[in-house]
């Protein structure tokens, strides 16, 4: 029996290093911050200046929890719509999926529907979706209220607590 060659071998030295993988992909517009809360996730470092995403990029990171090795692979996609058609292929194998807005931007917001349809149809049934307000460091610019947020997430049967709105005396 041959010996395994380098990628058996480099295959199952990967296999060791973690006991389950999570993939999950990161949506929406351009410049709302995504590849800044992947960084600051993974290599724990913050670039406010950063060149946008082309096509799709990704990194990994992996936790322990209750002794249990999991890698987290993160996608980053381009929010550009001319690289669309590139990142829906991605969303097939995603285990759950992050929904970005700019809560100073108005405009990001409103893409979310638009990016959760996509969700919605390119993606496995059931997949975990989860939105993300970003770029809370700059209150002072906001255009989204929280509860917008909130009213969203809990559409999607997110959110811990009673969705915003009038509520019973």
């Amino acid at each position: 029996i041959p010996a395994p060659g380098p990628a058996r071998r480099r295959e199952a030295a990967m296999a060791k290093q973690y006991d389950v993988l999570f993939r999950l992909l990161l949506l929406g517009d351009s410049g709302v911050g995504k590849t800044c809360l992947l960084c600051r996730f993974t290599d724990s470092e913050f670039h406010p200046a950063h060149i946008s995403t082309i096509g799709v990029d990704f990194k990994m990171k992996t936790i322990e929890v209750d002794g249990i090795k999991v890698r987290i692979q993160i996608w980053d996609t381009a929010g550009q719509e001319r690289y669309q058609t590139i990142t829906k292929q991605y969303y097939r194998r995603a285990q759950g999926i992050f929904l970005v807005y700019d809560i100073s931007s108005e405009r990001s917001y409103q893409h979310i529907v638009k990016w959760a349809s996509d969700v919605d149809e390119y993606a496995p049934d059931g997949v975990q979706k989860i939105l993300i307000g970003n770029k809370a460091d700059e209150e002072h610019k906001r255009q989204v209220a929280k509860e917008q947020g909130l009213q969203v997430s809990w559409g999607w049967g997110g959110g811990t607590r009673t969705p915003p709105g009038p509520r019973a005396s």
